[in-house]
Order: C-alpha cells, then structure tokens, then sequence
C-alpha cells in the first residue's frame, strides 16, 4: 500500500462520514484515473434515493462502463471505505476496472453491525438446465 492509496482510501473515509452526516448508511468511493486524479466520487444514498442498489461502488462502476474506454478502466483504481458486497464485486467486474482497495474488511464491517447483519436467504439451483441453456447457447461465441 503506497501513501497515495492511504490518502485517497481517508477520501473514502471522509465521504463515509459525509454519507451518516446525511443520514445514509456510512459507506464512500472514489475512482482514480491512471494519472492519479480523481474521475468520480459518492456515497451511498440507499435512504434517500429508495434504492437498495445506491451503493457507491455500484454507482461509480456503473459510471465507469458508461463513461470510460475498455483500456481506461482497466487502469482505474477504485477506494473504497469497506470491501465491496456481491452485488457492487459484481458490477465491478463488469465494468472492467483495474483494481479495488479497501479499509474494512467484511468480517470487520460484520464486527461492528448489531446482530451481524442481515439472515441468509436460501438458495436453490441448478435446475432445468436443457431447458435454460436454449436462450443463452451461442449468445457468447
């Protein structure tokens, strides 16, 4: 970790702050560009926006795949002020970005939530799958 990832991770901290300031949940991003200059930065707006996808890392991913080349991204690091759930890991993927850092981890975030979090949702699968392939063989040749 070089002092430059420790000075734009506190930028994610900061804007952690900002989002509890205004009553969301304390989570901030920011995306750096190759050259090191910041491209975009939020927080989480979950409670306002009615929108349990409004996590930052979402937002700045999918502003990413909108607004950057393939190369660009690729050389972006995202900060962020804890490690990125499925749904934002996901979409982070997706976009193509470079890298990801983090100041706390899942298991640390776990640490300080009341009950751990939230339950387990089961899942079923696979299943169908002569019938579920049809739509989707030959799509990625």
């Amino acid at each position: 970790m070089t002092s430059d990832d420790e000075r734009f991770l506190r930028r994610a901290i900061e804007l952690a702050a900002g989002a509890r300031a205004a009553g969301e949940a304390p989570f901030g991003s920011l995306l750096v560009g190759p050259d090191g200059r910041v491209l975009a930065e939020g927080y989480n707006t979950v409670a306002g926006d009615r929108d349990i996808s409004a996590h930052p890392e979402l937002k700045l991913a999918r502003w990413a795949a909108r607004e950057l080349d393939p190369g660009t991204a690729a050389a972006t690091t995202m900060y962020t002020s804890c490690q990125p759930c499925g749904m934002c890991a996901g979409a982070i993927e997706r976009s193509g970005l470079g890298r990801v850092v983090f100041a706390l981890s899942d298991e640390q975030l776990g640490e300080l939530k009341p009950g751990g979090g939230r339950p387990h949702v089961p899942y079923e699968g696979p299943a169908l799958f002569d019938e579920a392939r049809v739509p989707v063989d030959g799509y990625y040749r």
